[in-house]
């Protein structure tokens, strides 16, 4: 478990790292009380990747809900961890599920979900959902927000 006085990059100048793998999700210690979990909601609606084939931008709304046990992901490292995408060529699906079980294993979450909303490539949006089983019991999860895909009309 990472103390606050030992994260790397919070309060820091840091170069974007050049691969996904290269990235660093630094934690902080959480304390929850008695109660039902608390439902932590990082939202990203201005993510992008490059298509594997044409090199191409790709461009999604990522919207990633999970119940911390005892870490929670340091936000500065999640937001560096999804720039480096920028230059990553993976599917839709492949990105979608590498963010998603990154942050499970950096911080073993009591629960995690993730929805990416692919923006249409060739006319057809893509939309990836994942998660790591059944929500919490009492937790109280909203909807993502993100309605579907309709076009112009």
């Amino acid at each position: 478990m990472t103390e606050t006085s030992e994260l790397t990059q919070l309060g820091a100048k840091v170069e974007t790292p050049d691969s996904p793998d290269r990235a660093v999700l630094e934690t902080v210690p959480y304390t929850h009380g008695d109660g039902p979990p608390a439902i932590v909601r990082f939202t990203c609606p201005e993510f992008t990747s490059l298509c594997p084939v044409t090199g191409q931008p790709d461009f999604a709304h990522i919207v990633i809900d999970y119940a911390p046990d005892s870490l929670l992901v340091e936000s500065k490292s999640l937001k560096l961890f999804l720039t480096t995408f920028r230059n990553h060529g993976a599917f839709h699906e492949d990105c979608t599920v590498m963010i998603a079980r990154r942050i499970v294993s950096v911080t073993k979450p009591l629960w995690l979900r993730i929805a990416g909303y692919w923006y249409p490539r060739g006319g057809m949006p893509i939309d990836v959902f994942w998660q790591t089983g059944t929500p919490p019991k009492d937790a109280w999860l909203p909807d993502t927000g993100v309605a579907p895909y309709r076009g112009r009309g």
